[in-house]
């Protein structure tokens, strides 16, 4: 444990150090603004809560533990701790943003229609008017995200490698 205040300088230059999890922050960043372009071209009208939410084209998710897995299989190797922990959460991540996360946001738009239809005060049920539709992604979204990861991740490594 650190003690006092006089160690926290170099607590944050070695978290903005970390190669991986910048490589990581990159990818999400990147991908929530394609996000918001994306989602204002097709609704043609800007959400700037898009920068920050769930569901949508492409996965930050994916993006995200994507390129820290490649990252992390091309510094260390794929034979790494860091790589092995990577891999099987990248999986674990994009199956569930594709199975549980996609069905929950299914069942909140219908639940949503539902409550519309039958005039059900939402503010006894629930703390927010609508539940949230965009939870989860499609396996295009998911491969998307994935694509990105893999670019960021080798653009990241290139330019820290030479």
């Amino acid at each position: 444990m650190m003690g006092g205040n006089a160690g926290m300088p170099q607590f944050i230059i070695d978290l903005f150090s970390n190669q991986l999890l910048m490589c990581g922050l990159v990818s999400w960043a990147v991908g929530q603004i394609l996000k918001t372009i994306i989602n204002a071209i097709v609704t043609k009208k800007w959400d700037f809560m898009r920068l920050i939410g769930d569901g949508g084209m492409p996965s930050c998710h994916s993006a995200t533990v994507t390129s820290m897995a490649v990252f992390s299989a091309l510094m260390y190797g794929v034979s790494s701790n860091q790589f092995a922990i990577m891999a099987i959460v990248a999986i674990i991540v994009m199956h569930d943003a594709m199975g549980v996360r996609l069905e929950t946001g299914k069942q909140a738009k219908v639940l949503n229609e539902m409550m519309e239809i039958f005039t059900i005060d939402t503010e006894n049920l629930f703390s927010e008017e609508k539940l949230k539709e965009f939870v989860g992604h499609t396996p295009l979204q998911v491969f998307f995200g994935a694509l990105l990861g893999v670019v960021v991740a080798l653009i990241f490594f290139e330019v820290l490698t030479h």
